[in-house]
Formats: C-alpha cells, sequence, structure tokens
C-alpha cells in the first residue's frame, strides 16, 4: 500500500471552511501533526511520499480531493470550489509515475473526497462540492475499468468521506445524520455516536483502521469488531473540516 501526502501549505490559515467563525488554524502545530499522520500512515504498513508542489494553495494538504486513483488509472478532478483548480496540476506528475491519467473537465465538478471505494462499486457524493455533472463524468470513465458508480445524497457535510467510509470487511462506518438518499440498503451501517459525528471518517492501510483521535467511543467499537486501530491527533486539520482520509491518496 502506497500514501501520497501533501505537505500543509504556510498559507494553511487562509484555507477553505464551512464556518468562517471557526477556530483559528496554528500553521506551525499542523505541520508537526501532519508528520503523525505520516507516521501513523507507516505503522499501519504504507510506504508514505510527501509532496510539496501546491504551497501556495492554502488547502493543498488535502490531496485527497485532487484525484481518485485506482487500480487501472487516476482520474484527475475538476473541484468543486475555483478556489482550489489548481492543485490537481501539482499532484499530477507524482501520478503519472503510476497510473495512465484521466481527466473531468468543466462544467462538471467533483471533489475526491465523494468518492468512496468499495471493492468495484464507488459511492458518489452529491455535495457542495460535486455535481450531478461530475457523477455522470466519473461514471462515463471508469465503467471502462469495469467499475459500477451509484450517487449518494450528502445533505450535512462538505462531503460523504465526511459522514461514512467503508470497515475492512465492507461495513460503512458512518453518521446517519449526515447522509441523504442513495446508500444502498444491502450495506450494514456501523453508526457512530451521536456526540462523535465527525468519526466516521476512517482511512484503511490494508486491514488497520486509521482515524483521528478524541472519538473514544467510536474507537472502542471499531476495537471491538476486531480491527486493528492507529490515531493520531488531527485537531487542526478538523478546525478546517479536513478528516483522515482527506490527507493522502491511498492506493496499492
Amino acid at each position: 500500500m502506497f500514501a501520497l501526502t501533501h505537505l500543509p501549505s504556510p498559507r494553511m490559515a487562509d484555507c477553505l471552511r464551512m464556518h468562517a467563525d471557526g477556530p483559528p488554524i496554528d500553521a506551525a502545530r499542523a505541520v508537526r501533526q501532519h508528520a503523525e499522520y505520516r507516521r501513523m500512515l507507516a505503522r499501519a504498513g504504507a510506504a508514505v511520499e510527501s509532496l510539496d508542489a501546491n504551497l501556495e494553495w492554502p488547502d493543498a494538504v488535502f490531496i485527497e480531493d485532487t484525484a481518485i486513483v485506482l487500480d487501472e488509472a487516476a482520474v484527475l478532478c475538476s473541484m468543486g470550489h475555483p478556489a482550489r483548480r489548481g492543485e490537481p496540476a501539482g499532484v499530477e506528475p507524482a501520478l503519472r509515475r503510476i497510473r495512465e491519467i484521466e481527466r473531468i473537465e468543466l462544467p462538471a465538478t467533483i471533489d475526491g473526497g465523494d468518492v468512496l471505494r468499495i471493492g468495484r462499486r464507488l459511492l458518489v457524493g452529491l455535495s457542495g462540492r460535486t455535481n450531478a455533472a461530475g457523477v455522470e463524468a466519473l461514471a462515463a470513465i471508469v465503467r471502462r475499468h469495469g467499475y459500477a458508480v451509484e450517487a449518494v445524497h450528502v445533505p450535512g457535510a462538505l462531503h460523504l468521506k465526511s459522514a461514512c467510509t467503508a470497515l475492512p470487511d465492507g461495513r460503512l462506518l458512518a453518521n446517519p445524520a449526515w447522509l441523504g438518499d442513495g446508500v444502498p440498503r444491502e450495506f450494514e451501517i456501523v453508526p457512530v455516536p451521536a456526540d462523535e459525528p465527525h468519526a466516521a471518517n476512517v482511512a484503511l492501510v490494508g486491514d488497520t483502521v486509521c482515524a483521528a483521535a478524541g472519538h473514544p467511543r467510536t474507537a472502542e467499537a471499531i476495537r471491538a469488531l476486531g480491527f486493528r486501530l492507529e490515531t493520531t491527533d488531527l485537531s487542526e486539520f478538523a478546525n478546517a473540516d479536513g478528516c483522515t482520509t482527506c490527507l493522502s491518496l491511498l492506493f496499492a
């Protein structure tokens, strides 16, 4: 398993946020937390590479949104917010070394944080950053490689993966309050506690579940299901609406 990450920008304090009156972001602390995040991924078994190509972009650390990396291709995203649309170009050279490049173009918009892969199925969030044209454009690309795309409405979160991610056995760890229509009924939902609404975002490195610290009841539930769990403090990224998966592109 490989993990492609991007170092935090010195301008991270200016990054986009759903709530402009949120806590201030400590850029120096974010750098330290990002180093611990990379160590967490390495402990879980990932080979970690860090880029610094987009340091002029405040949101560069949230590299997941720039691309969708499948076994057969890397799809560069047409990002939903205009202020982030320069980021995929900085990531492209690293992806080009490992995958054929595909692209989604405007007026279609899509962020990688809205795309949850479970086997050969891609659940794609219809959110404030991903529109119906983006879902259709992705489907047109990936069906050539044998993937099915299913749209899920996301009324309560920035991205689908803020509200729902997969556990190693295919169950979905989810905050149902943030999900709308479209989640296929055959998926078993493991709900996070109501007082830990941000706990539904976890990243998988093999069978290891990687998560942000600070969600003790969710952590206990994940361990009770028999999964190895690694956690680290990601509080500065949470202040910027960031989650565990946001900080890396994971692929085999």
